[in-house]
């Protein structure tokens, strides 16, 4: 088994963090883990993506044309990255920023307000956390608990924003749950 998740959106949004988070958790469970970012110049408001592949062998090779799923939090990343995602991943869309959805029939659509959703938690910058969750609620690419723990590791020196991305894990769930 192995699988491509590529995260794409604005510089800030923590776009990296995502894919690094993702990486971790599947290294606990076991798996093969490469994580590739990618970003301009401008970091921050920039374009930025990541791509994280998962497998159960050792990964011949970690450039990735089309993944298997793509969590997108800016209208540019999903009009750029959703030709090339494989037929049956999961596209997840952040429709507080994504007034538009996908074109394709052939994928599962997964359409959250992420950044309101973090906003309503307290903090915009959490909304990153919120699609993480729920992109791995829906796509049950990893054990979702592992996953809660490697938000918690990656928040560690930080201790004061754990209880924050806690609630954002939890409402990522939920959100992805309905």
């Amino acid at each position: 088994m192995q699988t491509e998740v590529m995260f794409a959106g604005f510089g800030g949004q923590g776009i990296l963090m995502c894919g690094k988070i993702l990486a971790h958790a599947a290294m606990h469970e076991g798996f093969e883990v490469v994580w590739i970012p990618s970003y301009g110049p401008e970091m921050r408001g920039g374009t930025a993506y990541c791509t994280v592949v998962i497998s159960d062998r050792p990964i011949g090779s970690p450039i990735i044309k089309n993944p298997a799923h793509l969590v997108t939090m800016n209208r540019p990343s999903l009009e750029k990255f959703e030709p090339v995602v494989k037929p049956g991943g999961v596209i997840l869309i952040n429709s507080s920023l994504i007034p538009i959805r996908c074109k394709r029939d052939d994928v599962d659509e997964l359409v959250l307000p992420a950044t309101d959703i973090a906003k309503d938690l307290g903090s915009v910058k959490a909304a990153n956390i919120v699609a993480l969750s729920a992109f791995v609620a829906r796509s049950n690419i990893i054990d979702f608990e592992g996953m809660r723990e490697a938000v918690k590791e990656e928040f560690a020196a930080k201790a004061k924003f754990i209880p924050l991305n806690m609630a954002a894990v939890d409402a990522g769930r939920k959100a992805a749950e309905k």
